[in-house]
């Protein structure tokens, strides 16, 4: 009995069904399927058609001056610890880095990470708001 029920459901192969000969008898009717269509991009669709869109152009910024923060010493790295005051101290890691201010690439993946997460943040901010 259970073999009979598999084969009378339509069979999806991708996006669009595709009926099989063994699942239309001549007793049932046949079913019109639609396919499904697109309603918008959702809550969070954010357009970045090109490179002078305002969404690249918040990426780009945030983590350029994340970057810049973290090469410069004005944020913490593997190198330079923060105190509780939050001053910023300098400490032997023992990473080793050709940059001469001690960068790491550590440093490069956290304040590339954080400054995507500042960007996605602003462009959903002023998504939801209607500015973008």
């Amino acid at each position: 009995m259970a073999a009979a029920v598999t084969t009378s459901l339509p069979q999806f192969n991708g996006l669009k069904p595709q009926l099989s000969a063994s699942s239309i008898s001549p007793s049932k009717s046949l079913v019109a399927v639609r396919p499904l269509r697109r309603r918008g991009q959702g809550a969070l669709g954010a357009r970045c058609d090109y490179f002078g869109s305002p969404t690249n152009l918040i990426m780009v910024t945030s983590t350029t001056l994340l970057l810049f923060a973290g090469r410069f010493g004005l944020a913490p790295s593997a190198n330079r610890k923060a105190t509780a005051g939050l001053k910023l101290e300098v400490r032997d890691a023992g990473l080793q880095t050709g940059d001469p201010a001690g960068f790491t690439l550590a440093d490069t993946l956290a304040c590339g990470a954080v400054g995507h997460i500042i960007g996605v943040g602003v462009v959903l901010g002023l998504k939801s708001i209607s500015v973008i």
